[in-house]
């Protein structure tokens, strides 16, 4: 158990982000917890104990605000906050998806992670998690607008790695494959059925799947760094090869 130590939690209003919460919480934690839906936030955190602020990871000023309001010394950030918008080919992307996904994804953990930087030395025990994605290193077609963002935010966690060697502040990536959570609907702007064919037919990984990792990660010894975790569900080898079962046929 960890004790007496804060951890700081983007997009936690659902998903990853709520279950890295829980499980962040259960581990001993004193958990600021950040997302656009103060309301679904603070149904998250109340349970937990929690500090739920307002966060926009796409806003400047909505990064600022929430870094004035954290503690002076923070341990653990776990930059959550992002996701895809669209499947479309280069030729027909549309550019407010792609700059949705590049302000999320990339500026957006920028943003909190150099305001965050002072609080996190700091503590003296400082560790950012970052949440990427296998497609942080594959591609598939219609992918290019989040999987760029992806890709660029793996060279973001590499890079400040290296920037950040020798201080007290470990750095880390989380790169799941398959995950059920609204990560699709929001993806096909809330086309359920879309969103549901995406998993069809096999077993996706689940928030708490990767929740288990961000807190195993944060619990590790401090001199000791989890560069980067892979984690993908047994049916999925590859962003584009996934076994799917045969759905059952209806009985006559």
């Amino acid at each position: 158990m960890i004790a007496g130590k804060i951890a700081v939690v983007t997009g936690a209003s659902s998903g990853i982000g709520a279950a890295a919460a829980r499980a962040l919480a259960g581990a001993g934690f004193e958990l600021w917890l950040g997302a656009r839906r103060l309301d679904r936030l603070r149904e998250v955190g109340e349970p937990l104990g929690a500090h739920a602020l307002e966060l926009d990871v796409r806003d400047a000023g909505s990064v600022e605000a929430f870094a004035s309001r954290l503690p002076a010394a923070v341990h653990l950030l776990v930059n959550n906050a992002g996701g895809a918008l669209g499947l479309d080919r280069v030729e027909v992307a549309r550019d407010e998806d792609w700059i949705g996904m590049w302000e999320a994804n990339v500026l957006g953990v920028m943003r909190v992670t150099r305001a965050l930087l002072p609080a996190l030395r700091a503590s003296g025990d400082g560790h950012v998690i970052n949440l990427g994605s296998t497609a942080g290193f594959e591609t598939y077609v219609g992918g290019a607008g989040y999987t760029g963002s992806k890709h660029a935010l793996k060279a973001l966690t590499r890079t400040l790695r290296q920037e950040l060697v020798g201080e007290p502040i470990r750095v880390t990536e989380v790169a799941p494959g398959m995950v059920e959570t609204e990560f699709s609907l929001v993806r096909f702007f809330g086309d359920e059925e879309r969103a549901k064919s995406v998993y069809r037919g096999m077993q996706p990984l689940t928030a708490e799947d990767i929740a288990d990792c961000i807190a195993w990660v944060a619990t590790r010894p401090s001199h000791v760094n989890i560069d980067e975790i892979v984690v993908r569900p047994r049916d999925q080898a590859t962003s584009t090869m996934v076994h799917r079962r045969e759905p059952a046929k209806p009985q006559t």
